[in-house]
């Protein structure tokens, strides 16, 4: 009786550990969606307050390397094609900065590329390994010329968002 019972329990335990891998192993897609105007992902964002991506990178230069409960203005360039759990936001000077969502807690459609929001949350200057990177530009399905080019590590603007809504 104990070895069916021991039996019993090492076929559940596979059968749960199969189940569990396979279910890792999903990819999830962006969430479906136009990213009209007025869509809020994440937490509510407060319009009124958001300053320029250029005054964001100048307290940053000034005050400290982060700086918390921000709202900035930017244009959605890129969003990661497997999940939607990063952007990337231009800025004035055309250069971009990578916003990735709080507590991986929501996504974001691929049709927010193009569109203006409104992000708010916390922003800081951080130095990006190589290998993040090179992550993040195979995530964006970058040509292998492109992701191979990367060899040092650079310093760029990273937010961390709470929420984020299309204002145009």
């Amino acid at each position: 009786m104990k070895f069916k019972a021991i039996l019993f329990a090492a076929a559940v335990s596979v059968s749960t550990l199969a189940f569990a891998q396979e279910t890792s192993q999903k990819t999830v897609a962006p969430p479906a969606g136009n990213a009209l105007v007025g869509d809020t992902y994440g937490a509510g964002v407060s319009e009124s307050k958001a300053i320029s991506v250029d005054k964001l990178s100048k307290k940053l230069k000034k005050d400290s390397k982060k700086v918390e409960n921000v709202a900035i203005k930017g244009t959605v360039t890129d969003v990661c094609e497997k999940k939607g759990c990063w952007l990337t936001i231009k800025t004035d000077d055309n250069s971009q900065f990578f916003v990735k969502m709080k507590d991986y807690a929501f996504f974001v459609p691929t049709a927010l590329k193009g569109k203006n929001v409104v992000l708010e949350g916390n922003a800081e200057r951080k130095v990006i390994s190589v290998d993040e990177q090179k992550h993040y530009a195979e995530d964006a399905k970058k040509p292998q010329s492109e992701i191979d080019a990367i060899t040092k590590p650079k310093e760029e603007i990273r937010f961390v968002a709470n929420g984020i809504k299309v204002v145009n």
